[in-house]
């Protein structure tokens, strides 16, 4: 757990209560966050399922590890120390987008088991999706139009995931995505579905 620096702070609450944001967007926020190997599919669903929602008219945004690394994250590398700080912060992040009543799509390999709960229990109930993008390193590899894998075999990428440095894969996980086997498009429905199921897409009632 990260030590409280700043002292003489107060957590202010907000005048407007959360069921007013999620009635307003008649949608139930929530952090659908895809854990998995590099290559595995985790940004493209986040992309398509992203899209899928606003086609729909719901209000969905994608956090991409990528794209956080170059801005809030891009202080952090990639020792295990940085990785579960790395995580810490985006899990603070989702939390908020998912109060302010957002479908937010967690695409990152957070490869630490420990790291994910964190941010679980950062979450209220239900609030926390985990969703296992499950393709052997094989089939990442062979999907690897970067190079990453090539060059992590070859040692010019330390501590690169599945190779030099482990992946511990959920153990309990709200939806498995078997990327080997099945679509993009076939991935998509079957999140969009979970949602629609845990009425995550209903519009909420409020108090």
């Amino acid at each position: 757990m990260t030590k409280q620096k700043a002292t003489h702070i107060t957590w202010h609450a907000s005048h407007v209560e959360r069921a007013d944001r999620e009635n307003l967007l008649a949608q139930r926020g929530a952090t659908v966050w895809l854990t998995g190997l590099s290559g595995s599919g985790k940004s493209t669903i986040a992309v398509a399922a992203e899209r899928a929602l606003i086609e729909r008219g719901r209000l969905a945004y994608v956090l991409d590890g990528d794209n956080i690394r170059h801005g809030l994250n891009k202080n952090l590398g990639f020792s295990p120390e940085d990785r579960t700080e790395n995580i810490r912060r985006i899990g603070e992040v989702a939390k908020l987008f998912t109060d302010a009543g957002v479908i937010v799509f967690s695409s990152f390999i957070s490869p630490y088991r420990a790291d994910r709960d964190n941010v679980r229990v950062l979450m209220g109930p239900g609030d926390f999706i985990e969703v296992y993008v499950d393709a052997p390193v094989e089939t990442c590899e062979s999907r690897d139009v970067k190079g990453l894998y090539k060059k992590a075999r070859a040692g010019e990428i330390p501590e690169f995931t599945g190779i030099s440095a482990p992946y511990e894969a959920p153990e309990r996980p709200e939806i498995v995505l078997d990327t080997q086997r099945q679509s993009v498009e076939e991935s998509v429905e079957q999140v969009v579905r979970y949602l629609e199921d845990k009425g995550y897409l209903n519009t909420p009632t409020g108090d």
